[in-house]
């Protein structure tokens, strides 16, 4: 059933991703890449955009995490360090142990499945919905490119549908990794299911140990509406970029304008595959009117964002390992960022070390009553 809208990664590198917000007043989908097809570059668009009462919330989950027989896995999961040949700890990443599939359901044809909660507020509505999912099809193993366009989810409750990728898939083969990302419209199954844990299963990604790691996940992003709630711009971008080919700090794109009031609240969620954690060397950050704020809190440091975290925001997961080993996704608090008010924000993500990739952004931000 299709579902539609209708060498080592460690070695010192810099990369960058920016992108600018752009909201006119009313509630649209902005359609993405047509459907049919690979890119190794998709250039970050705007898929989503409303003016609203409501907000964004999100389920998050990895597909891939380090084998249950090895004696360290257990503690890797739960975020602690690896001892290392000469006695000492350095923080667990994925190319430092073997993975395997994460498998929770019950049925013998998955090969992986994990389960994350959707939790929108009481008296919301579900006004869009889309699932990312991807991956490196690269480790002990090569998994084919053609299957990484299809998945299977099940709202709560519910069977296995097949859900097919309704615009280009972002693929690239570089720095050891053969890394993808794909997409699909799932607004009538949430809005029709509501809330609840979602499985999703059949991730093409790859098992094993490599200098490149394994590492893949899945993002459901959920706007919503709810009279109750402030008025809010709600947007969300996608697009497929490799951190390390950018040069220095990249462009900065501005354009259109977003008007939020001084002491607005908003949030920032970033989806980003491949980042190791306890490595100094990436951020995140917010500029408004030049004056640039840095995302992060006690799960992300300012200065190691991308270190295999889901956070932000509170929900069942199913597993729920502290740590993700290369797979990001993070919700973000813009606190202070607003509280001069203002008519536009501009998002960086800075790698100076991964080789990693950024697929998705998307922000709730207070508007002018």
């Amino acid at each position: 059933m299709r579902i539609s809208p209708g060498p080592p990664l460690r070695r010192a590198m810099v990369g960058a991703f920016a992108l600018a917000v752009i909201l006119t007043p009313g509630g649209t989908a902005t359609a993405g890449p047509p459907a049919g097809g690979e890119s190794e570059h998709l250039a970050f668009a705007q898929r989503y955009r409303a003016l609203q009462h409501g907000g964004i919330v999100r389920a998050a989950n990895a597909s891939i995490s380090c084998r249950a027989t090895v004696e360290t896995c257990a503690g890797v999961r739960e975020g602690e360090h690896l001892t290392t040949a000469t006695g000492g700890t350095k923080a667990a990443v994925n190319g430092d142990v073997d993975m395997f599939y994460v498998d929770v359901d019950s049925d013998p044809n998955t090969y992986n499945s994990s389960r994350a909660e959707v939790r929108v507020p009481p008296g919301g509505r579900v006004s869009y919905a889309r699932l990312y999912w991807g991956g490196n099809l690269k480790v002990g193993e090569q998994k084919p490119p053609k299957d990484s366009g299809r998945v299977l989810i099940a709202e709560p409750g519910g069977q296995y549908k097949e859900l097919l990728a309704d615009s280009v898939v972002g693929h690239r083969v570089a720095h050891g990794a053969d890394a993808f990302q794909a997409s699909a419209d799932v607004t009538n199954l949430v809005r029709e299911s509501g809330s609840g844990l979602y499985t999703v299963a059949q991730v093409n990604v790859a098992m094993g140990r490599s200098a490149a790691g394994a590492w893949g996940g899945w993002t459901l992003v959920v706007a919503y509406e709810n009279a109750a709630e402030p008025l809010r711009h709600l947007v969300v971008w996608d697009g497929f970029e490799a951190l390390r080919d950018q040069k220095g700090d990249g462009p900065l794109v501005r354009s259109g304008e977003l008007a939020f009031p001084a002491g607005a609240n908003g949030r920032a969620g970033l989806v980003a595959y491949n980042g190791d954690r306890g490595s100094t060397g990436d951020s995140f950050t917010v500029s408004v009117a030049g004056r640039t704020t840095a995302l992060g809190d006690a799960a992300n440091p300012y200065d190691d964002l991308l270190n295999s975290t889901i956070g932000g925001a509170v929900s069942e997961r199913v597993p729920a390992y502290a740590n993700t080993l290369g797979y990001d996704s993070d919700m973000f608090e813009l606190g202070t960022a607003l509280r001069r008010g203002g008519d536009q924000l501009a998002f960086r993500l800075v790698s100076q070390r991964d080789a990693a990739w950024a697929g998705a952004l998307f922000v709730a931000v207070d508007a002018p009553q």
